[in-house]
């Protein structure tokens, strides 16, 4: 039966695939980074070679292998690594991390997050308060919403057990190799186990299993 075992950093996350591995030492759960995310961009930053990271303005480092696009904005502080692209009209406001060959699309916006590398979030996503392990992918239109509409604190809960983060703005936890599909909005505190997957149009709330298909709420199927 799911519980918040579930929801650790090791059941969710390929840590050597992260230029940030070093933010989840001590931790138990993902969502204890967040608050931490701006000092560690900082200090990371000023430890990178310049022969292979570029910095631009205030707390910002590109890789010089990167393809950012003229009409993007990068806000620090910000780490874009090697080989990643930051596609037309992308608006990082802070805070973000992006992975190695990672896509940040037309119209997308971050904020205070962690892009493992080979993430894909290419078009009209919103993403904020959250972190999308190796090789995630959410469709064109998904979003996190990180703030309850009651703008109480975030209480994650996996099965039949539940956890208060003390957070207010928290929006997901995706695992590795998760696919959102379009459309899709994930309410905040969801987290998402590896290799599971979203159908489109889907309100995700809570956890859902690694290697699971959700369908609708109250409906979820294992992969076979």
């Amino acid at each position: 039966m799911a519980g918040l075992q579930d929801t650790e950093i090791g059941a969710l996350y390929t840590l050597a695939e992260t230029i940030a591995g070093d933010i989840f030492d001590g931790l138990r759960y993902p969502w204890e980074v967040l608050p931490k995310i701006g000092g560690f961009i900082v200090a990371l930053g000023n430890t990178l070679p310049e022969d292979r990271y570029e910095k631009r303005g205030d707390d910002v480092w590109i890789a010089r292998s990167a393809h950012v696009y003229p009409s993007a904005y990068i806000g620090g502080p910000a780490i874009i690594d090697e080989e990643a692209e930051i596609r037309h009209c992308a608006f990082i406001r802070g805070n973000a991390i992006v992975g190695k060959g990672a896509v940040v699309g037309n119209s997308t916006e971050l904020k205070n997050v962690i892009l493992f590398n080979k993430v894909q979030v290419p078009h009209y996503n919103y993403v904020g308060d959250s972190i999308l392990g190796y090789r995630a992918h959410m469709g064109a239109g998904s979003i996190t919403s990180n703030v309850k509409s009651d703008k109480t604190l975030v209480v994650v809960r996996a099965g039949e057990e539940s956890m208060e983060t003390g957070l207010k703005k928290f929006g997901a936890m995706l695992g590795d190799q998760v696919e959102v599909g379009c459309n899709s909005v994930l309410n905040p505190g969801t987290v998402i186990g590896r290799q599971a997957n979203v159908y489109p149009t889907s309100m995700v709330r809570g956890f859902i299993p690694a290697n699971s298909i959700y369908k609708r709420q109250g409906e979820i199927a294992e992969k076979y």
